[in-house]
C-alpha cells in the first residue's frame, strides 16, 4: 500500500466514522505496513488535508463543472482534496505525481469519476497562481474561514476574544508549527534532560530543548517508533501541559488528586515531581481509558499512581479535605491544540457553549477536597476567555475562602495567578494554567 492510499482510506474513515486524525494515523502506523518514509508523508497528508479542508472546498468548488461539489460523492471529494493538497502545500511533489496519483486513486475506488477528476485537478494546475481570497476589509470571517480552514463559527469567537490582527498571529502560528515536531517530557527519575539529550546527540537524532520548561525535548515529526518512548525514559506531552505540571508544585510525600486525569500525561508528571513518593489518585469519567494511565505509569516506573473511575462532578466524601494539592485540567472545547488536532477546526459553538457550566461543577466539586492552605492548579488547552480568565474570576468571586496564588513559571516572568500561553508568542500549544490556593484561615 501507497502512502497515498493509506491516506486516502484514513480519511474516509475518519469522515464516515467521525474517528479522531491522531488515534487513526497512530493505528495505521503501527500496524507497520508503510516504510518509515512512506509513514511520514501518509502523516503529512492526512493531517494536512484535514488542517486545509475548508480552504481546499474553497479552492476546488469553481473549478468543477457538471456536478457541484457539494454533490460530488464523499470519496470524490476526499480524492480530490487530498491531492489539491499536494498541488498546493506540498514543495517537494512534483504536480505530475499529484495528479496522476489522485486519477489513479479514483480509478480504484470511483472509477466512473476519473475523467472529471483528472479534468479539475489540471485546471488547478494552470489557475492556482490565481486564486483569489476574501477580502478581510469587507468580509474578515469568511477571510479567515477560508484562508485559514478555520469554522467561521470559531473565527467569530477568536476575532471577539483577541481582534483580527492577533488573530491572524495566532492562525499562522497554528498552521506553521502543524505536524511540525513533537514535545517529550524527560522522565527524570530515570535519567535528567542532559543525559536523555546525550542518548539522542550519540544517535543522531537532531532535537531542541524546550525554553519554558527545564524537562522537555523538541523532536520533527513522528516519533511513535522512538526507543527512548518504549523504555519510559519519557513521554509525549506539550510544554504548555507540563508548565501547568510545574504549576502544581507537588512534592514529595503529600497527597495529590488528578480530576481529569486521562490520558494521564500531567498525573506522570507530579508523580516526577513527588520523585514518586507519596499518594496519587488519578481519577477519570471514562473508566475504559484508565488502563493507558496505568500501563504508561508502570512503563515509566511510577508506582504511587492510583486509578479510579469518577465523575469529577460527584462528591466523594472520603477524599474532602484530604488533597495537599489538586489538579483540574478541565474538558474544553480545545481551541488551543488546532495543530494538532485538525478537526477541531470545524467544531461547532453549541458544543462549545455548554462547557463553562461543566466545567464550574467539576471546580465547586474539586474544592471540597483541598486542605487549608493546599493549592489548586486548573488549566485548559483552549484560548477562550469565558473558558479561562472568566472561569477563573467567577470562582474566586464566589469563594472568599479561595486566593489566587501567584505563578512561578521558568521563561514566563512576572506572571499573576493565571497565564494565557500562545501558539504564536510562546511556540507552545494556547494553553491556560491557574492557581488557586484555599486560605490557611478558611
Amino acid at each position: 500500500m501507497t502512502a497515498r492510499e493509506a491516506a486516502y482510506r484514513s480519511l474516509i474513515r475518519i469522515e464516515k466514522e467521525g474517528r479522531y486524525s491522531n488515534l487513526e494515523t497512530d493505528v495505521t502506523l503501527r500496524a507497520g505496513e508503510l516504510p518509515e518514509n512512506e509513514g511520514r508523508l501518509y502523516t503529512r497528508l492526512v493531517y494536512g488535508t484535514i488542517e486545509r479542508k475548508l480552504t481546499l472546498d474553497y479552492i476546488l468548488a469553481p473549478l468543477c463543472v457538471g456536478i457541484p461539489y457539494p454533490k460530488l460523492d464523499l470519496e470524490v471529494r476526499v480524492i480530490l482534496r487530498l491531492s489539491a493538497y499536494q498541488l498546493l502545500y506540498a514543495d517537494r511533489i512534483p504536480s505530475s505525481a499529484a495528479v496522476n496519483e489522485g486519477v489513479n486513486l479514483c480509478k480504484r475506488y470511483r472509477k466512473s469519476a476519473a475523467s472529471m477528476v483528472n479534468a479539475v485537478l489540471r485546471r488547478l494546475c494552470r489557475e492556482k497562481e490565481q486564486i483569489v481570497f476574501p477580502e478581510p476589509e469587507a468580509d474578515p470571517v469568511l477571510y479567515l474561514s477560508t484562508f485559514y480552514s478555520v469554522s467561521p463559527e470559531l473565527c467569530r469567537l477568536f476575532l471577539s476574544d483577541m481582534g483580527f490582527a492577533e488573530c491572524v498571529r495566532m492562525l499562522e502560528a497554528v498552521n506553521a508549527q502543524a505536524g511540525v515536531f513533537t514535545t517529550l517530557r524527560v522522565n527524570t527519575l530515570k535519567l535528567s534532560r542532559e543525559e536523555f539529550c546525550k542518548r539522542l546527540e550519540e544517535r543522531g537524532i537532531p532535537f531542541e530543548k524546550t525554553v519554558l520548561s527545564p524537562t522537555g525535548v523538541r523532536l520533527k515529526g513522528n516519533v511513535t517508533r522512538l526507543e527512548e518512548l518504549k523504555e519510559g525514559l519519557c513521554f509525549v506531552q506539550d510544554e504548555a501541559s507540563q508548565l501547568a505540571v510545574e504549576a502544581l508544585e507537588a512534592q514529595s510525600g503529600q497527597t495529590v488528586l488528578d480530576i481529569c486525569s486521562c490520558p494521564g500525561g500531567k498525573s506522570f508528571g507530579a508523580a516526577i515531581s513527588m520523585e514518586n513518593w507519596g499518594e496519587l489518585r488519578s481519577f477519570d469519567l471514562h473508566g475504559n481509558k484508565l488502563s493507558l494511565v496505568r500501563e504508561g505509569a508502570e512503563r515509566l516506573g511510577i508506582s504511587i499512581l492510583q486509578t479510579e473511575e469518577a465523575d469529577g462532578r460527584v462528591f466523594l466524601p472520603q477524599w474532602e479535605e484530604k488533597a495537599d494539592r489538586i489538579l483540574c485540567d478541565l474538558p474544553c472545547s480545545g481551541l488551543g491544540v488546532l495543530s494538532k488536532k485538525p478537526e477541531l477546526r470545524y467544531k461547532k459553538e453549541e458544543e462549545i457553549s455548554k462547557l463553562p457550566g461543566i466545567q464550574r461543577a467539576i471546580l465547586e466539586n474539586a474544592c471540597r477536597y483541598l486542605k487549608k492552605g493546599g493549592r489548586m492548579v486548573f488549566s485548559t488547552c483552549t484560548v477562550l476567555k469565558r473558558e479561562n480568565e472568566a472561569l477563573f474570576e467567577g470562582f474566586l468571586r464566589d469563594h472568599p475562602d479561595f486566593e489566587g496564588e501567584e505563578l512561578h513559571l521558568p521563561g514566563v516572568p512576572g506572571t499573576p495567578a493565571f497565564v494565557t500561553l500562545y501558539p504564536h508568542i510562546h511556540r507552545t500549544d494556547g494553553f491556560f494554567i491557574s492557581v488557586l490556593k484555599k486560605k490557611e484561615n478558611a
